[in-house]
């Protein structure tokens, strides 16, 4: 699933205000007591200078160099015009990001969203790896696995490494992303970014909704989930999609389908909150009369089952559809950029290929 949905690194990163102080904030002074909670009666408080920015727009396009590798060569923006003019014509282009290395999707993608390298929240080697048994041998992990879960080893139902997959240096939950927006009152949507979102149905299942729960029965009682291809509904109805919701945000209530927001190690404690999790859960309430539309108001198809090419359109869907108003913040990789006032940074433009690519 990963190979086909994120392509190989996430170098753009494009930030309506305020978004990169929110996310640096939320690594760079981990150990710092939290602002006073906002909850969601109070409304999003996103604070800015003016009182004029309303939505957070954070999206990251995958591979997408700004400078030359080969300085004969136009580099991928020079070779999309369109988009580079867009950039330079509604905002800023800042080139000064030092990527990670070895630079590939997951880690590029985690050190944009914590604002830290790997070796600070736990997935430094991307998108596998090997992590030692007590034996001397080593195991498969795969980068990709939500926010708590413990190392993602399809190899084994018994992965002798319980630890958390986003793990700091000291051994704790690395502090997530999200919670500057909903400690804020804000509800912040994503679409297909790692780690905030489900990944797949062997452990993230149980990690949020729990080993007996009904969801775990969907994944349990079809076949086809059990396939090295995943073909199954149970994919489709919980994988790359979610909302974590402000304090008390009805978007996310129980009845709904909101399930508890755990972050067990989350600095200044993270209690109460709720959070939807998967197509199933999140479209009927971004469009309750029916399938997601694009932002062109091209209808989308209803997602039935797994099936790489429609999960890719139907999470586009969800990124530019036209939202209600019940979410403030959104992260995604839509088709294109719309809209104005936009600041934009560049995550990756520094970087040379890595071996290999």
């Amino acid at each position: 699933m990963t190979g086909r949905l994120r392509g190989r690194l996430l170098s753009l990163a494009v930030l309506v205000p305020l978004v990169g102080a929110a996310f640096a904030g939320s690594a760079t002074s981990a150990m710092a007591a939290p602002n006073k909670a906002s909850s969601a009666s109070a409304g999003c408080q996103l604070n800015s200078a003016n009182g004029q920015i309303q939505h957070v727009i954070y999206i990251q396009f995958d591979n997408t160099h700004f400078t030359r590798d080969n300085p004969n060569v136009p580099s991928d923006l020079e070779q999309m015009p369109n988009l580079l003019n867009f950039i330079e014509g509604n905002g800023a282009l800042l080139t000064n990001h030092h990527t990670p290395l070895i630079s590939h999707t997951a880690t590029d993608i985690l050190t944009s969203f914590t604002g830290v390298y790997g070796d600070r929240m736990g997935v430094p080697v991307s998108n596998s790896f090997r992590y030692f048994n007590p034996s001397g041998t080593t195991n498969l992990g795969v980068s990709f696995a939500y926010w708590t879960d413990p190392i993602f080893d399809p190899t084994t139902k018994t992965p002798t490494d319980t630890k958390y997959n986003m793990l700091t240096a000291d051994g704790k939950n690395a502090p997530a992303p999200w919670v500057p927006y909903t400690r804020a009152g804000c509800n912040v949507g994503q679409v297909a970014t790692a780690n905030t979102v489900l990944e797949n149905i062997a452990t993230d299942i149980p990690t949020v909704f729990g080993a007996g729960s009904a969801q775990a029965l969907e994944v349990s009682s079809d076949p086809g989930c059990s396939k090295p291809t995943i073909d199954c509904q149970a994919f489709s109805d919980f994988v790359g999609i979610g909302v974590h919701c402000a304090l008390g945000s009805a978007l996310c209530s129980t009845a709904n389908g909101g399930q508890l927001d755990r972050l067990p190690d989350e600095p200044g404690n993270y209690t109460g909150y709720r959070g939807l999790f998967g197509h199933k859960y999140v479209a009927p309430q971004v469009s309750p009369s029916g399938p997601p539309h694009t932002s062109q108001s091209h209808r989308l198809p209803r997602l039935r089952r797994h099936a790489g090419g429609r999960l890719a359109v139907i999470r586009r869907g969800h990124a530019g559809a036209r939202d209600p108003g019940h979410l403030r913040v959104h992260l995604g990789r839509p088709r294109q950029p719309r809209g104005r006032r936009l600041i934009w940074t560049w995550a990756g433009g520094l970087r040379r290929r890595a071996l290999g690519e």
